[in-house]
């Protein structure tokens, strides 16, 4: 379906990882110390890259079977990871370029924004804070405000109900299978960024309304004032 424009429009959901900002390298930090507290030997940037996406709980689980973990260390792990990751982030991770020009076109046309990702929102309230995005938003939900993530819909039926909007004119950019899926589930338009992660697999195979390189990118074809 074509792209919608922006008189059709009512507001639009933005995700976090991959999306506004590259954490990566505060996820592989946070989880290699967490991996030498337990004695464990450590993952690289590709690990990381192509198991993000689904919740730190997934990215903690998929990681102890990567390295030979037993699944008992959990508890004691996520424990420590949260207690790292608190405490490193933002500081390995850069806001991608366009996304405050981006944003900031989007407000100014009147759109309502809300973020949404499959981050705990206790890490993703102060990322998004670090990074000075936070002003942007009316709302934020985290993996854990709802109960269940994206790729199910959920989440943005959620979002859309929180923030007055109907689906079919709420926006969803996002950098992943996750967010397609999600938004086709809750009858959102969707558009994907190529730079973010989608495990491993080309963003444009991935259905969507359009694909493009930057947020700010999406200023022509929403047809946003100059």
């Amino acid at each position: 379906m074509p792209l919608p424009l922006l008189s059709d429009l009512q507001a639009a959901i933005v995700d976090l990882d991959g999306t506004m900002v590259d954490t990566q390298g505060d996820f592989v930090v946070a989880l290699n110390l967490t991996l030498a507290e337990l004695a464990l030997p450590g993952v690289d940037r590709a690990f990381v890259e192509r198991t993000v996406g689904k919740g730190s709980e997934h990215l903690l689980r998929s990681t102890l079977a990567q390295v030979g973990g037993d699944a008992a260390l959990y508890d004691a792990a996520w424990a420590a990871y949260q207690r790292h990751y608190l405490a490193i982030n933002g500081q390995h991770s850069e806001v991608y370029p366009g996304v405050v020009e981006g944003l900031t076109r989007l407000r100014a046309a009147g759109l309502r924004l809300a973020c949404l990702t499959n981050k705990p929102l206790g890490f993703a309230r102060p990322l998004l804070a670090a990074k000075g995005l936070d002003g942007f938003f009316e709302l934020a939900f985290g993996g854990d405000s709802f109960a269940r993530k994206k790729p199910d819909p959920m989440p943005l039926v959620e979002t859309c109900r929180a923030l007055g909007t109907d689906p079919a004119r709420t926006l969803m950019i996002g950098d992943s299978r996750n967010d397609a899926e999600a938004a086709r589930g809750a009858g959102c338009p969707v558009v994907l960024l190529s730079y973010g992660y989608n495990h491993g697999e080309p963003v444009r195979a991935v259905p969507a309304d359009g694909w493009f390189d930057r947020i700010d990118d999406l200023a022509q074809p929403l047809g946003l004032p100059g």
